[in-house]
């Protein structure tokens, strides 16, 4: 495993691949409200795997559950649970892991439940620590942005969680550019503890971070989590017959619950540019996902940023085959031609 700082501006050094818990490894079950039940055995072999492999960055949020979007509230914070049960049950080495979680998503309903205010934020770390029965994460990000708080109010907060130990580094995630710029700018101005890393959706498909958020990041020298390196699993190729040339929904893939990805990817551009990558993939004898994820990785070569993908595993066989990507050196030719088709789509907002 190779392993890069997160940013210029602290040491920390995390694994060229992060561990997400979005979407967990799922059982055909459901339950009462609709969400599939998870295969806890699964994502323990897939966690056990990751850290012998030397992924040592683990991605979750307060609000994730691992088998259901949007999450409702009675099952918020479940893949915070369930990860730091596992991390006890396999022994993990605390101090060999970076942990990363975030506040700022719906986790009540009432007036303070959700945003960037003090009160939500203070309420939220400690739930969060207890749920993942740590003393501390490694890097706490402000998960959404929140328009009705004070922009030093949320930074002043979040210092205030460092110097008492409950984060070591902090980071901010799906804020407009403009006013992610605001947050770094004041956080610089007053003093305060630097924000050390940005996360954002950035993949083949989708490259808009390219056009404002990765820029940003190099002009204040911070690194990248990318989150959805491979556009929800269409990247994989599951969801392309090539033969017949039509889209299909696996049993059990995120499109079976996550209708809203069917609007946004589910079009006759995109399916005509996935028959191409995967045709392409076979011709260099990788996978679909493997030419995606090494595609990301030489972006932070050619952008001057560390950029570490977050993966989502629900089989221990889609783990193996992401590792085997950090091997991959895409060339110049290859570059070229995956710009060429990737820059001809388009994939609407969520």
């Amino acid at each position: 495993m190779k392993y890069v700082r997160i940013s210029s501006n602290c040491g920390l050094k995390v694994s060229v691949l992060s561990l997400g818990t979005w979407h967990l490894p799922r059982l055909p079950e459901k339950d009462d409200v609709g969400a599939y039940k998870i295969d806890v055995d699964e994502f323990k072999k897939v966690l056990k795997k990751a850290f012998d492999a030397g992924i040592n960055f683990i991605d979750t949020a307060n609000k994730y559950h691992g088998g259901i979007s949007p999450v409702p509230l009675s099952h918020a914070g479940y893949a915070e649970r369930l990860l730091g049960k596992l991390i006890k049950e396999l022994n993990l080495p605390r101090e060999e892991l970076v942990i990363a979680t975030k506040v700022g998503a719906q986790m009540s309903s009432g007036p303070n439940g959700s945003g960037l205010s003090r009160k939500h934020i203070v309420w939220q770390v400690k739930e969060s620590l207890s749920r993942l029965q740590l003393e501390y994460v490694d890097i706490y990000y402000a998960h959404v942005f929140d328009p009705e708080t004070p922009k030093l109010e949320t930074l002043r907060t979040f210092n205030d969680l460092v110097r008492r130990g409950l984060t070591l580094h902090l980071g901010l995630s799906n804020i407009p550019p403009h006013h992610l710029v605001d947050y770094l700018r004041i956080s610089e101005i007053e003093g305060l503890e630097p924000v050390v890393v940005l996360q954002y959706k950035y993949n083949l498909m989708e490259r808009d971070a390219e056009k404002d958020v990765i820029p940003i990041a190099r002009e204040f020298k911070l690194g990248i989590t990318a989150y959805s390196p491979l556009a929800q699993g269409f990247l994989t190729g599951k969801y392309v017959d090539i033969q017949s040339r039509k889209w299909v929904i696996p049993e059990l893939s995120r499109a079976a619950y996550m209708t809203q990805m069917s609007k946004r990817y589910f079009t006759d551009e995109n399916l005509k540019f996935m028959i191409d990558f995967v045709e392409y993939a076979k011709s260099m004898n990788v996978t679909p996902t493997q030419l995606a994820l090494a595609w990301l990785l030489k972006m932070s070569e050619i952008h001057n940023v560390p950029i570490i993908p977050i993966i989502g595993v629900s089989k221990i066989n889609h783990l193996e085959e992401a590792l085997a990507a950090t091997e991959i050196n895409l060339k110049d030719n290859d570059l070229k031609y995956l710009n060429e088709i990737s820059l001809k789509i388009s994939v609407s907002p969520q």
